[in-house]
């Protein structure tokens, strides 16, 4: 670790400029322990919406989603809601269980989340933004971060918003620039993220079409950011995060990677981990000419024993058949 932090969000230091996206799906206890190993600096929690912990019961999959272990911290809970009453008493009753920061989600642009006012659509409502913040940071003793979008085609008002979220109190803001409408599709403006980062004083972390190492240090230096930030491009690709790139000689490492991950899900999960872990299989072996019939085999492995077995298969000392090969660019 080093000796002095990379940047702070208030009284928490990050060491690191590279975090884990907090992905719907992907941002669980196994896969966030994965990107730490590699050098992830901060760990958010997949989005929870307010509501769903608010009732008297502190179980059901709302408060899994919010599980951690020490290693995760810096530990981010990350939750939505479209009231900023009920998004203050979700986060008083999850702040009890300690997390380093609380993070409004005010990007995610799925129609059942932005259709109900909350996530993106909370842009739409600067008055509604600031009221938020402010009763969050008046009433929480956790720093509050928001994680916003550029905006919406034709109200492209993340400046405003930017602003807005400072002046009441906000610690940090992480920005995805891209539009509502535009989802994960096209090109993200980088030139947004340098912008927000000259008009703002705290943190800025970027997020958006980090594929590579290269992709990492070129968002820094052309925006300023102060981290960035890897969702989709992570999955799969944990060695981003250590600002390394697979190559020809690294298959066995690969493979005992998946491995690692493959593991670590059924501990977590039982056996169920089995199933989960079948929509990372792909994403790992996408730049690898893998036999299909051997993936195929892989994905549908019903016992995570099958499935280690099958790719221990893999591992170069184990066979003199190659049932795949890297083919990155």
């Amino acid at each position: 670790m080093r000796v002095n932090p990379t940047f702070s969000i208030r009284d928490v230091p990050v060491y690191g400029d590279v975090i884990l996206a907090p992905m719907a799906g992907y941002a669980d206890v196994p896969h966030r322990a994965l990107c730490r190993s590699f050098g992830s600096a901060m760990n958010y929690t997949e989005f929870v919406a307010a509501e769903e912990l608010l009732g008297k019961k502190r179980t059901g999959p709302a408060w899994q989603l919010l599980d951690f272990t020490p290693e995760d911290r810096p530990m981010v809970f990350q939750i939505f809601g479209n009231d900023a009453g009920l998004i203050l008493q979700a986060a008083q009753r999850i702040e009890e269980l300690g997390p380093d920061i609380i993070d409004i989600n005010m990007g995610c642009s799925t129609h059942k989340v932005s259709g109900r006012g909350a996530g993106v659509a909370m842009m739409r409502n600067p008055a509604l933004v600031a009221k938020t913040m402010r009763l969050l940071t008046d009433n929480l003793s956790v720093p509050v971060t928001a994680k916003i979008r550029s905006g919406w085609e034709g109200n492209e008002n993340y400046l405003e918003i930017g602003r807005i979220l400072q002046d009441n109190g906000c610690a940090a803001i992480a920005i995805h620039p891209r539009t509502k409408e535009q989802k994960y599709g096209g090109s993200a403006d980088w030139d947004a993220i340098a912008a927000l980062k000259q008009t703002v004083n705290i943190p800025v972390i970027g997020n958006g079409d980090i594929t590579s190492a290269a992709d990492i240090d070129r968002m820094l230096d052309q925006t300023g950011c102060d981290a960035v930030m890897i969702g989709r491009g992570a999955i799969g690709n944990p060695w981003l995060f250590a600002r390394r790139e697979l190559t020809s000689d690294t298959q066995h490492e690969l493979v005992t990677t998946i491995l690692e991950h493959a593991t670590a899900m059924n501990a977590y999960y039982g056996e169920r981990g089995t199933i989960l872990f079948r929509k990372y299989l792909k994403q790992y072996f996408r730049h690898t000419a893998i036999e299909p019939e051997h993936l195929s085999r892989l994905i549908q492995a019903k016992t995570g024993a099958e499935r280690d077995l099958l790719l221990r298969q893999l591992l170069p000392e184990q066979t003199s058949h190659a049932f795949f090969t890297l083919s990155l660019p």
